[in-house]
């Protein structure tokens, strides 16, 4: 049996600890749990640094008592996956401690079920960063080079407040310090950071909620047009919308830029999806206008005011996916800018034949596949005499192209 005690924040140990050690014939931990803990004189001590000699260890006594000393609840982005996939679920006796982000959010006496939590530790820190810019109450579990002034760095343009809880449990080091992401970048923390709270403080407590965690989708997507402000009707037509979606696959932990985003509401659509989004548009009142419809749909969306495909060389972050509209004579340099730089998925919706075939070439040409559809779509309309007909709406072209899997970067989930 391997009894896996998760120390708690602090690291006292529970009532029952001491005796389940003092049985032990191997006790596996980090220094300092190995250290604060009363260990028999016969009992063989490992040290906790890279996973796989530890588990080799273990495999040795697995006749005998083994026990895994642990930060917090071991069975919350902790070791309990790796000793059960390795030993079977059966084989644990686990007895969790208070986890890191339950203690921060106590500690700010907000409840948490309504956060999303992301390990940035040993993964991919663009995952973190896009949770932290799409949801409100996001906990990071960081590790070396995704730490608090990391997160900052990728956050200088967002509303956010960052809580910094290092130490947390240690009645004479414990910090909890709120600061903007500005200063958390301009900062050198050390190591002793347990966990960064990312906030929206506007919407620090919400509604009382049945599901924990990130919030469902939602009900519907592909709204109505009049659900969106818009100028004469320069808004992506629904039918469109739906199967641009559809390619774009927008979801938690992605980013997605809406190029040329006139209304929004590509973009507003994939912020309610769960993704980071980054609107570009060329005018003034439409960059107000996409603002707008972001702040009436409770999404936050980061909207840059510029003209593509210059603007483009600004935002630092490369796209999972792009949704181009519009874009007139420039459409095949904003293409070919944005394919390049897309980890997987560019989709083009244009009203005019004449553009096609330069940007189905210019999606090649960027190492894409390419396939597409011409959408014409026929909607009900009332007519005198309690009758109805068919309206056709303007037809459309709608060109995506996918980078091949063997050239996607893996994100971690």
């Amino acid at each position: 049996m391997i009894t896996v005690i998760g120390t708690g924040t602090g690291a006292p140990l529970p009532p029952d600890a001491e005796a389940v050690l003092a049985g032990a014939a191997l006790v596996v931990g980090g220094r300092r749990h190995l250290a604060a803990a009363p260990l028999p004189a016969t009992a063989e001590q490992v040290v906790l640094g890279p996973l796989a000699p530890a588990l080799q260890v273990i495999e040795k006594y697995r006749d005998r008592r083994v026990v895994v000393l642990a930060s917090g609840d071991p069975g919350f982005f902790g070791i309990v996956r790796a000793l059960a996939e390795r030993f079977g679920a059966d084989e644990l006796d686990v007895r969790p401690g208070v986890s890191s982000v339950a203690t921060a959010f106590a500690r700010l006496g907000l409840p948490w079920d309504d956060a999303v939590v992301v390990s940035a530790h040993g993964r991919a820190l663009r995952t973190a960063l896009n949770v932290c810019r799409a949801r409100p109450k996001t906990a990071v579990l960081t590790g070396p080079g995704s730490g608090p002034a990391e997160l900052g760095a990728g956050l200088l343009d967002s509303r956010r407040t960052l809580v910094v809880a290092s130490a947390l449990g240690d009645p004479e080091r414990e910090r909890v310090e709120r600061v903007t992401p500005a200063e958390a970048a301009a900062r050198d923390w050390g190591g002793e950071v347990s966990v960064v709270l990312c906030l929206d403080e506007t919407h620090a407590v919400s509604a009382v909620r049945t599901v924990a965690g990130a919030p469902t989708a939602p009900d519907g997507w592909a709204l109505d047009e009049d659900a969106f402000a818009h100028r004469d009707s320069m808004i992506t037509k629904f039918e469109v919308r739906a199967l641009a979606l559809a390619r774009l696959g927008p979801r938690l932990g992605d980013l997605v830029w809406d190029v040329g985003a006139g209304s929004g509401s590509v973009a507003v659509e994939c912020a309610r999806l769960g993704a980071a989004v980054t609107a570009v548009e060329r005018t003034a009142d439409g960059a107000e206008r996409v603002r707008a419809n972001a702040a009436a749909h409770g999404v936050d969306v980061h909207v840059v005011h510029g003209a593509a495909p210059d603007a483009l060389a600004g935002l630092p972050d490369d796209p999972d996916a792009v949704f181009i509209g519009g874009g007139g004579r420039e459409l095949p340099a904003i293409v070919t800018a944005c394919a390049r730089r897309a980890r997987r998925t560019v989709v083009v919706a244009m009203a005019a034949l004449d553009r096609v075939p330069a940007v189905r070439e210019a999606l090649v040409a960027a190492g894409l596949t390419c396939d597409g559809v011409l959408l014409q779509a026929s909607r009900l309309a009332p007519l005198p005499g309690d009758v109805t007909r068919l309206a056709a709406t303007n037809p459309v072209f709608l060109l995506w192209g996918v980078r091949p899997p063997a050239h996607c970067e893996g994100v971690d989930r």
